[in-house]
């Protein structure tokens, strides 16, 4: 179980793969002398790592002995706030170690990888199925999806033609960086492509989460409000880009697209802000222009040998 938000991403499925198999043994066949694994990713919670208190405990409602208090409150019986912070603390160095390769293995093939975060109902699927279709002219799409259940999703990117592979997590609310890796080795993207990674509708636990991605996108639509990046922040300071969705509803929605951008740039400064319409193509093209930057610079990366 993930104690950093109480999910177990044990019964992940990634579409296509032989299930039977056991998917904790990472070969890494790299050549580990050009590089070292300096893992500092810096998963800041807001909190000390100061072990040196008391266990607080407490019986609940149903009989539970309760020790400590996890990060962000996390309660798990039997288990004091020390052993909670020692499994979190493990659980993101493994993840961290598992994106490191993913983000190595991309970037080495030219694949631009961008992990898409929001809250359900933000409009990603319909931004990535019209971005697979306006630039499939330009570069090879692929696309991981990623639900609790069902490939609907894949379904719809795959009607756009691109190549896409569900990933459902079960209980997790998260994509991880081993169910990425899994997917990528089922989908196999193109050298040169881009790879849209829709993780589970959540604005929480993708924010702790290292992919192996070149950079977060965190979408909000203008009907959730202009208070979610305060209300949020761990996401907004993870991202790199904010898109702001559903602009033809502007004028209908009591939403003011100044204060979200001041609230956003309080959060992050340096975040850049795109504000466009997925449905009407309104602002489609800052989008597009955003992801050839994003090519280009790996592309300099690449031919730079880092």
């Amino acid at each position: 179980m993930c104690t950093t938000c109480g999910c177990g991403g044990a019964d992940a499925k990634v579409e296509g793969e032989n299930h039977g198999a056991q998917h904790h043994h990472h070969h890494h066949t790299h050549d580990h002398h050009h590089h070292t694994h300096d893992h500092h990713h810096h998963h800041d919670h807001d909190h000390d790592h100061d072990h040196d208190h008391d266990h607080d405990h407490h019986v609940d409602g149903n009989g539970d002995l309760h020790f400590g208090n996890g990060l962000g409150g996390t309660h798990v019986p039997g288990l004091s706030q020390a052993r909670i912070v020692q499994i979190e603390q493990d659980i993101l160095s493994k993840n961290d170690h598992l994106a490191w390769h993913n983000r190595d293995d991309l970037s080495r093939t030219g694949v631009l990888a961008l992990n898409l975060v929001s809250s359900p109902g933000s409009g990603k699927t319909t931004l990535l199925a019209r971005t697979a279709q306006d630039i499939a002219d330009r570069c090879p799409v692929a696309v991981i999806e990623g639900d609790q259940q069902t490939a609907l999703d894949a379904d719809r990117i795959r009607e756009t033609g691109a190549r896409a592979i569900q990933v459902n997590t079960g209980k997790g609310c998260h994509l991880d960086a081993d169910m990425v890796r899994r997917a990528i080795g089922q989908l196999k993207p193109e050298e040169g492509s881009v790879l849209f990674i829709e993780n589970v509708g959540n604005l929480v636990c993708p924010a702790g989460f290292d992919l192996g991605e070149a950079a977060k996108v965190v979408i909000l639509s203008v009907t959730e409000g202009e208070d979610k990046p305060l209300k949020y922040p761990d996401m907004f300071r993870a991202a790199k880009y904010m898109i702001l969705n559903k602009a033809d509803l502007l004028p209908y929605v009591p939403f003011d697209l100044d204060t979200c951008v001041d609230y956003a740039r309080r959060v992050n400064p340096t975040i850049q802000v795109i504000t466009l319409s997925a449905l009407t193509g309104e602002g489609m093209q800052a989008w597009y222009d955003v992801i050839e930057a994003e090519r280009r610079q790996l592309k300099v990366r690449l031919e730079a040998g880092e």
